[in-house]
């Protein structure tokens, strides 16, 4: 039996949790809590297996009570988001203190949570067997890297392209391998992200504050150019054609593919008719198997594919059904998946 803790200032939107999850039978909401002081007590006392947390609270809001709750005692978290621009970067500050995953609530939930139900159930399932990061868990960073190896001139034929697909944790798996590639990386770097919209912004505009590298939020042909990060919108495909000499980057709103749109084989797939063995494909954490046919259509393109270790991966699924299909050449915990990039790339 999972043992939840709600954490909402609305006593309604408490009362809904409550009876979403109960109505469940592997669920007993074992309390609630209507500001963030109140959450970090009861978790002290009666230590649930998973909380639902709010991000606008009185007296303590989500945030500040997830970091207590992350330093003092570890838990998984599905943080209850709202769809605004505000909304999104606290979100990601969330998930960059250690909350598993999150669910973006549209305006006028107040009246029902029929829409999001299902996915707050699903979602909260996964996060109580995810693996929660520390608080103060750092990643080792890379040593500097000799940027002399990146002077050489690189040709249309030498072009190569990183591509990354992740779910469930990738936040802060981005977080900690964009910030690492060198400013003068010779190639561009694409990337999927499991994200509703507005929130993929947020994300892109976080990383590019951080990173030597520019990282955008892509757009409907948009040109992949050295140094350049591009990452999907969210409720939009991605995928890359070749345009003459240049590769451009296209977005569509076809069907989702398994549940997710974006999804992360259909850019895969793309980069391997595009780029062949120049591309890297990367598999970080992630619920399910989104990716592991795109990275074995690079595989049969003898490109170079890397997936994250489950000693670091939030969730384990989309890197392990990758590995299941014997198309990894290297499994590489977070620590150092960005050189593992670097050295891919200068091969």
């Amino acid at each position: 039996m999972i043992k939840i803790l709600i954490v909402d200032d609305s006593a309604f939107m408490r009362k809904l949790l409550s009876d979403l999850f109960s109505s469940e039978p592997d669920f007993m909401v074992i309390d609630t809590a209507r500001n963030g002081q109140d959450a970090v007590d009861k978790v002290k006392r009666l230590k649930p297996d998973l909380i639902t947390m709010d991000v606008e609270m009185p007296i303590m809001d989500g945030i500040t009570a997830l970091e207590m709750i992350m330093k003092e005692m570890p838990t998984p978290v599905v943080m209850i988001s709202s769809l605004t621009k505000d909304g999104a970067d606290a979100t990601l500050c969330a998930l960059e203190l250690g909350a598993v995953d999150f669910v973006a609530k549209p305006a006028g939930v107040i009246s029902s949570i029929t829409g999001i139900g299902k996915e707050i159930v699903a979602k909260g399932r996964i996060a109580v067997g995810a693996r929660v990061p520390r608080f103060n868990e750092k990643v080792v960073k890379v040593p500097e890297m000799n940027n002399l190896l990146f002077q050489r001139t690189t040709t249309a034929s030498d072009e190569r392209i990183v591509a990354i697909g992740t779910s469930t944790g990738g936040p802060r798996a981005l977080q900690e391998i964009i910030p690492q590639l060198p400013g003068n990386l010779p190639c561009g770097v694409v990337v999927v992200q499991h994200m509703p919209p507005g929130f993929t912004k947020s994300l892109s505009e976080r990383l590019n504050s951080l990173s030597p590298l520019m990282v955008k939020e892509a757009e409907h042909n948009d040109v992949i150019r050295p140094g350049l990060v591009l990452i999907a919108p969210g409720d939009y495909h991605m995928t890359i054609e070749r345009d003459g000499n240049k590769k451009i980057i296209k977005l569509s709103q076809d069907p989702p593919i398994g549940g997710h749109r974006p999804a992360v084989d259909p850019m895969m797939e793309s980069i391997a008719k595009v780029y062949g063995q120049k591309a890297v494909g990367v598999i970080l954490t992630g619920m399910g198997h989104d990716g592991a046919k795109g990275v074995q259509a690079i595989k049969q393109k003898m490109g170079y594919i890397i997936a994250e270790d489950q000693s670091t991966a939030v969730v384990f699924g989309m890197p392990k059904a990758a590995i299941e299909l014997g198309v990894v050449d290297k499994v590489a915990p977070l620590t150092t998946i960005a050189a593992e990039i670097i050295k891919a790339i200068i091969k």
